[in-house]
């Protein structure tokens, strides 16, 4: 009798070991596949089990080691009295908990875009880059920069210093948005990741404190710095040839050699207009992949179909209080918004007789593609730019949605 207790006991103790040893291959494995299926493209995600699937994924590496150590612990004692079905079904839970442990501190979205950690640049003159390819261009004090589009939308993120200013260039194929953020954040220097997407715009994690940011709104949506924003720093996306004309002696990012193989084709905007949105536009009448140049001024937004900027040349308009101008490049291309006052004195503008720039109709000035007057009794005096950038219309509306929007 006693000897059967014994048996009955150690049993008991099996089992017990054994359910502790698959609670912990269980919690390995969902820290794991709960950010799999949450963070992943063309899904919806809704801000609660967002929230959950990142601070799942903050936590796996410790929670998914602390299982890994557990049940590593709990080997010893079964493996002597353990039968050969339940060794191999233990040296099973070992091994998926260990290996869930390992896929923890695996970035699978910089598997998939691999990053571009050292940047190198090369002259506006000796670049290859097609002239009418697109480029993310950004001008700090006296050093210019381009960032060709097709690069930006594979490696999404290069962290960059220009004009002695840490940047963090981005771009979101998926949305068409490329902005420019500044790195850094209450005096500490940010270092960005690839780190998912949120209903279609991607994510990025700081290195420093594994905060995650919105790439279309610069906001932190997680961690220590939720609720921060990033500076904005100006950008234009401007064809290579109307780039290189304005920034003769600029820096282009070369293509990264071990990757230039996986870049975007030519017609990539072609290829993620056929893509799927999460984000319902219906009841906007307007389509999800309509391609638009969103202007936000004093809190107040507004969003301009590119097609009819690019249609109408020249395009006069307020947001809020403000009055701007979005004007057409020379290359038929290429788009900037600027404020339509000099000096708190609205001007009217029209396009220039040769079609290759403006005049305002007040003093006959004649203005450049720049914004300075450079023919006239305005001559040398220059419009404020305005920050302007493109995004398909579910993205701008899902971020913006009091915006209103541009009638022709």
């Amino acid at each position: 009798m006693p000897q059967m207790q014994e048996i009955q006991a150690v049993r008991n103790k099996t089992g017990y070991f054994f359910a502790l040893a698959s609670v912990c291959t269980i919690i390995s494995a969902a820290c794991v596949a709960i950010p799999l299926f949450v963070i992943r493209p063309f899904r919806p995600q809704g801000a609660r089990e967002l929230e959950i699937a990142l601070a799942v994924r903050h936590a796996g590496p410790w929670l998914a080691g602390l299982c890994a150590m557990v049940i590593l612990l709990l080997v010893f004692p079964l493996w002597k009295s353990a039968r050969v079905g339940a060794r191999i079904a233990l040296v099973c839970l070992l091994l998926l908990t260990f290996a869930s442990a390992a896929f923890t501190h695996v970035n699978i979205f910089e598997k998939m875009f691999h990053p571009y950690d050292s940047p190198s640049f090369e002259s506006a003159y000796e670049a290859k880059v097609d002239s009418n390819d697109k480029v993310l261009a950004v001008r700090v004090g006296q050093e210019a920069r381009a960032y060709p589009i097709r690069t930006m939308g594979y490696h999404h993120i290069v962290n960059d210093t220009v004009g002695g200013v840490p940047i963090a260039v981005t771009y979101c194929t998926l949305c068409h948005t490329g902005l420019v953020w500044s790195r850094v954040v209450d005096g500490k220097l940010l270092h960005f990741r690839l780190a998912g997407i949120n209903n279609g715009n991607a994510l990025l994690r700081d290195e420093q404190t594994s905060s995650i940011w919105q790439q279309s709104t610069g906001e932190a949506i997680f961690g220590p710095l939720k609720g921060r924003q990033l500076k904005l720093v100006r950008s234009n996306e401007l064809t290579f040839a109307l780039w290189k004309s304005e920034e003769p002696h600029g820096q282009v990012l070369k293509s990264d050699p071990s990757y230039a193989a996986e870049y975007d084709p030519k017609d990539w905007e072609k290829h993620v207009a056929k893509t799927t949105t999460v984000v319902d536009t219906t009841r906007s009448g307007i389509g999800p992949h309509q391609l638009m140049l969103g202007v936000t001024v004093a809190g107040q937004s507004k969003a301009y179909p590119i097609e009819a900027i690019l249609a109408a040349k020249l395009i006069q308009d307020r947001v809020g209080s403000l009055p701007l101008i979005l004007v057409v490049g020379p290359d038929g291309a290429s788009i900037r918004v600027f404020e339509g006052t000099l000096e708190n004195r609205p001007l009217t503008f029209a396009r220039s007789a040769d079609d290759q720039g403006i005049s305002d109709i007040d003093t006959a000035s004649v203005w450049n593609f720049q914004g300075c007057a450079i023919e006239g009794k305005l001559t040398g005096r220059c419009l404020a730019e305005i920050d302007a950038h493109k995004d398909y219309w579910f993205d701008w509306m899902n971020h913006h949605p009091e915006s209103a929007v541009f009638k022709n």
